[in-house]
């Protein structure tokens, strides 16, 4: 008996000594294949191995790089080049007036400042660990300090929380600096300084709001290690953040003029 197609004609010899299949054979194997992809999962990986939201965060952290690296070369380049007080690290008697202004940094509440930064990436990591660790249940006997380390709610607010004190503390220091005579159009010390400080206190505001949109999803639905991604993003950006700092603070603060 010769083979038919799908609407019943016979199909010709010639066809089959091809080795042409039947066209009904061909949508039967289309069929399943195009129903089986619309279930397929997409996994949004790079040729890196890395997903592309990763790839994304490095470049972006690489653009902030060269950002702040203009920002202080700036800085350095002005350094010590001021005509008038008050000056970071020295004191400055006003020709005119005879007032005498003391070193305007104040090492002791930016020190206390950087140590509290410090100290959020510390909670960040304790974070993260415990977004991943989520579905690993605590044993029966667990203690308090092994039910503290598995609260990623806990992490996340002890790390919102140092990061508004660092801002705190930094825009205490800015008012003091303004009392004291220094504003960003003083000299060339006021230029530099308040505008590299004042974006790195930028991306910390973006830092902590970014956390607490987190937190407020653990909230929410919880935070589990399908989310460890999103979370170990956020905890890349505030690890930046924080390796800037420490350049800021031994560039300004630790090395005199």
């Amino acid at each position: 008996m010769r083979e038919t197609d799908r609407s019943g004609r016979p199909i010709p010899t010639s066809v089959l000594s091809l080795g042409v299949p039947p066209l009904v054979t061909a949508h039967a194997h289309a069929a399943p294949a195009a129903h089986s992809g619309g279930h397929e999962e997409h996994h949004h990986y790079t040729t890196t191995g890395l997903d592309n939201r990763k790839i994304a965060i490095w470049a972006f952290i690489g653009s902030e790089c060269m950002l702040f690296a203009s920002l202080i070369s700036t800085y350095l380049i002005y350094k010590g080049r001021s005509l008038v007080g008050p000056f970071p690290h020295t004191e400055w008697t006003n020709p005119q007036t005879g007032q005498v202004f003391k070193p305007i940094l104040n090492i002791p509440v930016t020190s206390f400042s950087t140590f509290v930064l410090l100290m959020s990436s510390l909670a960040m990591v304790l974070a993260l660990a415990a977004v991943q660790n989520k579905d690993n249940p605590l044993p029966a006997n667990a203690g308090l300090g092994d039910r503290m380390l598995a609260s990623s709610k806990l992490w996340l607010w002890a790390t919102c929380i140092l990061g508004a004190m660092f801002l705190a503390c930094q825009a205490y220091e800015f008012t003091s600096f303004v009392h004291e005579g220094l504003t960003i159009k003083t000299n060339l010390f006021g230029s530099t300084f308040f505008t590299l400080t004042g974006f790195h206190g930028a991306h910390v505001t973006a830092g902590v709001i970014w956390l607490g949109t987190l937190l407020a999803i653990d909230y929410k639905r919880g935070l589990g290690p399908k989310d460890a991604l999103n979370v170990d993003l956020a905890a890349l950006y505030w690890h930046f953040v924080d390796v800037i700092w420490i350049a800021i603070f031994t560039l300004l603060y630790l090395i005199p003029d």
